[in-house]
């Protein structure tokens, strides 16, 4: 397949003269044109790329009743040449694939992917804004559609890309609280996976943890909360010292892009990193002994987000002000490979 077997489409009139870039609400605003492709038969049909809009769907779809739901993030960036970059897609491919994979969903084909991906923002290439902080966020998705409430897996899929014109993520002062009870995923779970399940089994632990003043949870293993693994939405990073740390890849944490991407630049720069397990009691010593000098987390909507405390037993922990702190150094690296302001030794940027 190619980009001339997408049917298009085309827009009457674009909305985008009616949307305030300046004052966006993160994933609220979707641009012109949305990417869909139906999987029946035992196959992907011809994609379509039409006007955004709602979709109509059976109440018995599989995915209302059995949760056949799997996602990915990613962004698209503008140079000051107006020339589009995506950072690092390939990544995102294979895991909404493996992600897919392990909800009994079929593969998404590559071509179809990329060829509609690319499509679909030179479509809507305006809604993305030039300037540090300004991209365009990018979710790929797939649902079972099939119309049974018979618990197996659907014969009926939809794939979609929807797009989001974004500002730079400020999540304000962040202070977390590591999970003693509730747990984000288990050993032989769907925790490696971009299920959307995942996501809704967070949101009342931490409605719980907000009410007690936190913005986040640090989530623990399942089986000893002795080891910390994940916070929230992001992969998580301590740095005790001058060492940075972060726990390994299981199928309980997300491969996430960012984090591999930090620990590729921390080898790089002389940085040492240790991908082990980190356990709470360390962390904990290390704030009492003050030599924990950051906490931040890593993700593509928030790049880099440094944490200022955390909470354990019912006792606070605040961490120091670092001057030339990784979280800042780091950050930058990458949204210079992003916008295209620094040369990419790795091949990560990937122009449009």
């Amino acid at each position: 397949m190619s980009s001339s077997d997408i049917q298009i489409t085309p827009i009457k009139q674009s909305k985008i003269n009616s949307v305030d870039f300046n004052n966006l609400v993160f994933g609220t605003v979707f641009s012109d044109y949305m990417f869909e492709c139906d999987y029946k038969d035992g196959k992907w049909q011809t994609p379509v790329i039409k006007p955004y809009g709602d979709i109509s769907i059976s109440p018995s779809a599989r995915v209302f009743h059995y949760g056949q739901a799997v996602f990915e993030g990613m962004k698209a960036y503008k140079d000051d040449n107006d020339d589009i970059f995506l950072f690092r897609p390939e990544e995102n491919f294979v895991r909404i694939n493996k992600s897919s994979e392990r909800l009994a969903i079929p593969e998404f084909p590559k071509e179809y992917f990329f060829d509609g991906l690319t499509t679909l923002l030179n479509l809507d290439k305006d809604w993305i804004k030039k300037g540090i902080g300004n991209s365009m966020y990018i979710r790929p998705f797939v649902i079972a559609t099939q119309p049974a409430i018979s618990a197996s897996p659907s014969e009926e899929y939809k794939f979609m890309i929807l797009l989001s014109p974004a500002q730079a993520y400020y999540a304000g002062e962040v202070r977390v609280i590591f999970s003693e009870k509730y747990s984000r995923a288990a050993d032989g779970g769907v925790g490696f996976a971009k299920a959307a399940g995942n996501y809704a089994a967070q949101f009342y632990p931490t409605k719980l943890a907000h009410e007690k003043g936190y913005q986040q949870i640090i989530w623990t293993d399942a089986s000893s909360h002795q080891f910390l693994e994940e916070a929230g939405t992001m992969n998580i990073f301590f740095r005790i010292g001058d060492t940075l740390l972060t726990a390994p890849n299981n199928d309980r944490i997300l491969d996430g892009v960012t984090r591999k991407s930090v620990i590729q630049l921390a080898k790089d720069n002389n940085i040492e990193v240790e991908v082990r397990r980190v356990s709470v009691v360390e962390i904990k010593d290390a704030a009492r002994k003050g030599t924990l000098k950051e906490i931040f987390g890593s993700g593509t909507a928030t790049v880099i987000n440094p944490i200022l405390g955390f909470s354990h037993g019912g006792k606070e922990y605040e961490l120091p002000t670092v001057e030339n702190s990784y979280a800042s150094f780091f950050k930058e690296k990458l949204m210079n490979i992003q916008y295209n302001i620094s040369e990419d030794p790795y091949g990560w940027r990937v122009k449009i």
